[in-house]
């Protein structure tokens, strides 16, 4: 039997298409404010993600001031650049060293500075990587395809609701005549959690 009288039941098949419907139903029962949603698509779209976590790398990189700030207080650093806002709080850098390696992790859900890295990646939120990241770092970096010298160490950082860690890496050798752009281009979204490292 058709039903036409039962729109909601007919929710079209593509994933866009159905948060569209959902969209519109939420909206047409005054239950959101589609100008709020376009602003927060705005936002992930345009304002947040990993340039702007590369941007503050790339300052560190070039600015021995910056960094110290940056090393002595994430938060205020990076709200110097203007990124703030949710899970942008209470921000720690850690830096890479040829001694020490940070990774970070979140063991109890996905806490990440989202203002500069973006949403978490999938595998960042997987059971996997959140139990073998502390058990066995070295394991799961190089499954990422980073190989450390043995007399490198492996810090892991966990984060909290309370504290979100960004990876400061390491600043390839080679890298003296390129500018900001040119060294922002290198510095990955892993690379900022650990997880990858930046080449020049």
């Amino acid at each position: 039997m058709p039903h036409d009288d039962h729109p909601h039941n007919l929710l079209p098949p593509e994933p866009a298409l159905r948060v569209k419907a959902l969209e519109t139903l939420l909206t047409q029962k005054g239950l959101i404010d589609p100008a709020a949603l376009d602003a927060i698509i705005d936002t992930y779209a345009h304002k947040v993600g990993p340039k702007n976590g590369a941007a503050v790398v790339v300052r560190a990189w070039t600015d021995p001031a910056f960094r110290e700030r940056l090393l002595a207080d994430g938060t205020a650093a990076v709200a110097e650049m203007g990124f703030t806002g949710r899970q942008g709080e209470h921000i720690v850098a850690v830096e890479n060293t040829p001694e020490v390696h940070n990774l970070i992790v979140c063991t109890l859900c996905s806490c990440y500075p989202w203002s500069l890295l973006g949403i978490p990646p999938g595998w960042y939120k997987s059971d996997a990587y959140r139990a073998r990241a502390v058990r066995d770092p070295r394991s799961v970096l190089a499954e990422f395809g980073v190989t450390l010298p043995d007399g490198t160490a492996v810090r892991v950082w966990d984060s909290t609701a309370e504290v979100r860690y960004l990876v400061m890496p390491m600043r390839p050798k080679g890298t003296e005549a390129l500018d900001a752009d040119a060294l922002a281009a290198l510095v990955t979204r892993d690379s900022m959690v650990g997880t990858g490292i930046v080449k020049g």
